[in-house]
């Protein structure tokens, strides 16, 4: 539609162009009519036909939220007008973001069609980012007064006395207890809640004020309307002056909860030292201004002086704090006087007259300060607290020995289970080694390899033994006896191995002490430790004494060593004169593997095996070395309660009894073990003998086959008892339900009480011990034949 340029009743369009705001006239859908220049300019384009060409639609080409352009439409069509209708736009063009402010009408036919709007469009981007601006600005000021503490204002004071608060931070509550706008609103307000005795404080502020541009600072007291007084400390300041009258800025804060210390502090200075005094503690009045400092006659007592062997100043116990304590001490005060800690607290160590130092709790505040807000006067205590310094010490030395205990712990778990199953590897290998020895014949050529193969698989299965002892999974003989012969028999045959120039120096009592002790693991320990002793001498001459005594534990000394049971205990020491160790050898020197010898001259397990022996005996092991000064451990067993003779450990294998007579051959043995080569080489050995041999990796696998198999006749089951999924006692359970005669025999690392219960209970024949070697497991085999006959 191109727009009538020239009216015969008139024509405006020179003013319509020269107009400095956008002017338009626009259909109701969105087209563009008429534009003036103001608005061409506005728009990014050069002339009026090019934003007539461009904009197609302004409600969806200009407005910058969707929705504004029917929002402006329905006041049209609601009141026929709109004005000052503020909206972020697009420049059509350039598609930069500017604000408007628009005022428009609709113009209507006689029958009230509306026919088109016309309206202006004025450019307020520069007032829209001042508003902005001055909004955050406010709320940044909001936000930073908000963490002050107390009432931050802006008020301006006229010479004739009327006031105009500007700016009243929230923390006008938590003193008035009105709103900040209460107070905009009522300038006034303010002043009617001061302390009428207060009054005359605030003419004499205002008049000073009227003089000239003054900073003003105080305390006074106000009223609130339920009556509680509360004091405020006022600081303010003019930052302009001028014929109207007076800027200023300060603040108020609450010193209510000071002024009533220092009230009780006044009121009952005698009475709240003489408490303190009797409580135990010392107390301190110091003047920070000329440094004298009273100290109660227990202060000085409490360091072991006199009244008159130190002066009365601050400098003489603050010359006689550890140089280590003297800067946090300095860093407590200063952030008490700057106002950043309520109280002074610090704790601290002083020299005593004696040279010993003593820890001390002081504690402080600061009673008076002068108008600038700095410190004048402070009182305190000081409490000793060695003792509790002390136990927190001994409290960390627990819980450093109780994380090595737990290491200990976790580090045997793993190396019992490495060797376990390394046994059953090593058990494969030693059981091959003998049927290929009698595959191959006695004169074979590999007869000489397979001895070296065999004689290192020995000493492999020897060094999992050790490792088995340390991590406590080793079987025992536990049985009632007297340590003091199991002592003696290992030195004997230690004088003899003892190398030249060292001495064995014994010191034992004259009874014999009894203890619940596995026999030969006792003797071990007292060998490895007396072999321990004379390799730390590293050839040198010396003495290793071995003692034996009996000692009584109480709570504290069994809790430090390892949170054993208060009671009696038999204690075998043994000491050397050698170099001694460091912390850090100390540390480790339990682990398995740690050695401080030279590369292949040691496993590393010896005191290893001591540790897990002594653990497996309910026991505890403690050392004592410094560098230069030598070594001793004691070993803590404890003695045996009457009536415990001829007990024996749960974890001990049933002897297997003697061979009567050859087993018969052709017996049918069904073998259940979880691994594989040892399935494989138990098989090949009972055939080897003569017998049919029926192998299974589960015991699922062996209960399938039996379902299956009903008519096959089997003479002895053999299972292993830890398996994954069904255990020994499980499937011999099982066994019995489909064949109830057969016999059933289960073998397992860990021979137990409840082990040997539940297999009774499930029919189970015999419980063996894991066996050595295949021979070993063998002559068990063909016994349980025999007497299976």
């Amino acid at each position: 539609m191109t727009p009538p340029r020239s009216p015969s009743d008139g024509d405006f369009s020179s003013l319509f162009n020269f107009l400095p705001i956008g002017a338009y006239r626009s259909l109701p859908d969105g087209q563009m009519l008429r534009a003036n220049q103001a608005l061409v300019r506005l728009n990014g384009y050069d002339d009026e036909a090019q934003l007539l060409l461009g904009v197609k639609d302004v409600a969806t080409e200009w407005y910058v939220q969707p929705g504004r352009r029917a929002e402006f439409v329905a006041m049209l069509q609601r009141d026929g007008f709109v004005k000052g209708f503020i909206s972020e736009i697009w420049r059509h063009k350039t598609r930069e973001r500017v604000w408007i402010s628009e005022n428009a009408h609709s113009v209507s036919d006689p029958l009230g069609q509306v026919l088109f709007y016309e309206g202006t469009v004025e450019d307020i981007t520069e007032r829209i980012q001042v508003q902005q601006a001055l909004r955050t600005s406010r709320e940044q000021l909001e936000q930073i007064t908000d963490q002050i503490p107390g009432m931050v204002f802006s008020l301006h004071q006229s010479h004739d006395g009327t006031r105009r608060y500007d700016f009243v931070s929230s923390g006008v509550r938590g003193i008035y207890e009105f709103e900040p706008g209460d107070l905009q609103r009522d300038p006034m307000l303010i002043t009617r809640y001061r302390h009428p005795d207060d009054v005359g404080l605030l003419e004499v502020e205002a008049e000073a004020v009227k003089q000239a541009p003054v900073n003003l600072s105080g305390e006074f007291r106000i009223v609130l309307p339920d009556g509680r007084i509360k004091w405020v400390y006022k600081r303010s300041s003019a930052v302009h002056h001028d014929s109207q009258g007076t800027q200023r800025v300060g603040v108020l804060l609450d010193i209510t909860a000071r002024k009533e210390a220092e009230t009780a502090l006044h009121a009952s200075e005698t009475l709240w030292k003489l408490a303190l005094e009797s409580a135990g503690d010392g107390v301190w009045d110091w003047n920070i201004g000329t440094g004298e400092e009273f100290f109660s006659n227990s202060i000085k007592a409490m360091f072991g002086y006199a009244d008159d062997d130190i002066a009365n100043l601050s400098a003489e116990l603050d010359a006689r704090t550890h140089p280590d304590d003297l800067h946090q001490m300095q860093l407590d005060r200063q952030a008490h006087f700057d106002g950043l800690a309520p109280v002074y607290r610090n704790e601290h160590r002083i020299r005593c007259k004696d040279g010993r130092w003593k820890w001390v709790l002081s504690r402080g505040v600061v009673i008076a300060r002068d108008d600038k807000g700095q410190p004048l006067r402070m009182v305190g205590t000081h409490t000793d607290i060695t003792e509790l310094k002390e136990a927190e010490a001994q409290q960390h030395a627990l819980e450093v020995q109780l994380r090595e205990s737990q290491k200990m712990e976790a580090i045997g778990t793993l190396a019992g289970g490495v060797a376990h199953d390394f046994n059953n590897l090593l058990a494969a290998i030693l059981g091959n080694l003998v049927l290929a020895r009698e595959d191959v014949g006695e004169h074979h050529p590999a007869q000489e390899s397979l001895a070296e193969i065999n004689r290192a698989a020995i000493r492999a299965r020897q060094l999992v033994q050790q490792i088995l002892t340390f991590s406590r999974r080793q079987t025992q003989e536990m049985q009632r006896q007297p340590l003091k012969p199991l002592v003696e028999e290992a030195l004997g045959l230690m004088r003899s191995l003892l190398p030249a120039g060292l001495k064995l120096v014994t010191r034992l009592p004259s009874s014999s002490l009894q203890v619940l002790a596995d026999a030969t693991q006792m003797q071990q320990v007292l060998m490895n430790l007396c072999t321990n002793a004379w390799q730390s001498m590293e050839g040198r001459s010396g003495d290793i004494t071995v003692a034996l005594r009996d000692v009584r534990l109480d709570a504290s000394q069994a809790l430090q060593l390892g949170g054993l049971a208060s009671g009696a205990y038999a204690c075998l020491s043994v000491a050397d004169n050698g170099p001694g160790m460091d912390a850090e050898t100390q540390r480790r020197i339990f682990e398995p593997f740690f050695t401080t010898k030279a590369p292949g001259t040691g496993t590393g397990l010896g005191l290893a095996v001591v540790h897990g022996i002594v653990k497996a005996h309910r026991g505890a092991i403690d050392l004592h070395s410094r560098p230069g000064e030598g070594t001793r451990f004691d070993v803590y067993l404890p003695l045996a309660a009457e009536g415990s003779a001829g007990e024996a450990s749960s974890a001990a294998s049933p002897a297997l009894p003697a061979i009567a007579k050859p087993a018969p051959a052709g017996k049918h043995v069904v073998y259940i073990d979880d691994y594989e080569a040892l399935v494989f080489l138990v098989g090949r050995l009972l055939r080897k003998h003569g017998h049919e041999a029926t192998t299974f990796e589960s015991g699922e696998a062996a209960l399938e086959w039996m379902r299956a198999h009903p008519e096959v006749p089997v003479d002895l089951v053999v299972s292993d008892h830890n398996m994954p999924g069904l255990s020994g006692v499980e499937t011999a359970i099982e066994i019995r339900r489909l064949r109830p005669g057969l016999k059933i025999a289960i073998i397992s690392g860990h021979v137990n009480d409840q082990l040997l219960t539940d297999a009774a209970a499930a029919g189970v024949s015999e419980v063996m011990g894991k066996q050595d070697s295949m021979d070993a497991l063998g002559e068990a085999i063909r016994d349980l034949l025999v007497r299976a006959v």
